[in-house]
């Protein structure tokens, strides 16, 4: 564990080493005790913005449990610095580390837009529901300035073609205009995370995200406008966030969420590393709890990469989650459905605008 103090602001407290990378990078002691003597910050705490140029923007998933066969994501990287975030992994492949470096090292995918209008004018393309954010959040802070995901949504407005959100910032509200346009369609559902209802607990999880009133306030928007949203109460943490799957369920339902889906923390790769450490620092008197629940919900053990239970866990503690969620799905969800997106549209749009012949 580290032996640095807590820093507010950020989720990891800690670069943690790239698997990828030969050297490791290491702060010793006395470099550290030498910079509080010196009243120097030892490393930098702002956020760096790299442009990258990828040569293609969606991706297929290959995953048979994640809910979605295709994704795109305009930026690598995430601000929000949400502790248990899978995503985080995914950093080593561009050579930084899964810990700070994930929330502070954000690649820009400007082209994504011109990526996407090349991908949709394939003519070997069959319309198929994209995702955005199916790795990091397609809202984060950094979208106020670029606004890739808003003209992404324009390019899919386009080309009629469907497109799904994930996301935990009201900043969606912001692309209200174009989601009622594609709404009218059939071509777009949200689904909007909530992780808690209490604000501390938001503040240690997931430190630079929306408040969870203003997730509530765009859930209850988005439903007014009739646009369809889904609530992510993801994920569940047994000993931290597990006790509030009726009140969660029942708030998301009083703002018009149509349906719910949640997951268990898993904590592979390095962020077992990651959340262990953060975990020790925000929650000392019930960190061994914690880690013993979640290693009860994976075969004993923290990581899990089991398709088809990975995502929900098993044993007694998973059994119990799942129950709460049924019985939640019934007291606060019945009748309602989250819709299936049109696909039907997209072939007669394939060069931008309607053929007549």
């Amino acid at each position: 564990m580290s032996h640095t103090p807590y820093q507010k602001g950020r989720g990891a407290q800690l670069n943690v080493h790239n698997k990828f990378l030969k050297d490791v990078h290491e702060q010793r002691d006395d470099f550290l005790e030498y910079c509080r003597l010196s009243g120097e910050d030892a490393v930098s705490n702002k956020t760096k913005i790299t442009p990258i140029f990828p040569k293609t923007i969606v991706n297929r998933v290959a995953s048979p449990d994640v809910g979605m066969e295709y994704s795109l994501n305009p930026y690598q990287g995430c601000e929000h610095g949400c502790v248990y975030c899978y995503a985080r992994n995914s950093h080593e492949y561009w050579g930084y580390s899964a810990g700070k470096d994930f929330e502070q090292q954000i690649l820009v995918k400007k082209d994504a837009p011109k990526l996407l209008e090349a991908h949709l004018s394939k003519k070997s393309w069959q319309a198929n529901t994209i995702v955005l954010s199916g790795n990091t959040d397609c809202y984060q802070p950094v979208e106020k300035d670029f606004e890739l995901t808003r003209a992404c949504l324009k390019v899919f407005l386009k080309y009629r073609h469907p497109v799904g959100i994930i996301t935990k910032n009201a900043l969606v509200l912001r692309d209200l205009d174009v989601l009622k346009e594609l709404n009218a369609l059939g071509l777009v559902g949200v689904n909007l995370s909530i992780t808690s209802l209490d604000e501390h607990t938001r503040r240690l999880l997931e430190p630079r995200t929306t408040t969870i009133k203003k997730r509530l306030q765009a859930i209850e928007q988005l439903s007014k406008e009739g646009i369809p949203v889904n609530a992510m109460l993801a994920p569940i943490i047994p000993g931290i966030n597990s006790h509030e799957i009726l009140d969660l369920a029942k708030a998301v339902a009083a703002c018009g969420a149509r349906s719910f889906g949640y997951t268990v923390v898993r904590l592979n790769g390095a962020i077992g590393t990651i959340f262990k450490d953060w975990l020790y620092k925000t929650m000392p008197d019930r960190a061994e709890k914690v880690l013993s629940l979640i290693a009860q919900c994976h075969g004993g053990q923290l990581n899990d990469s089991r398709f088809g239970s990975r995502m929900k866990g098993d044993g007694a503690v998973a059994q119990q989650i799942q129950q709460m969620a049924h019985l939640a799905k019934a007291k606060y969800f019945k009748g309602r459905q989250f819709p299936k997106l049109r696909t039907d549209l997209h072939e007669a749009y394939k060069d931008g605008q309607l053929k007549l012949f």
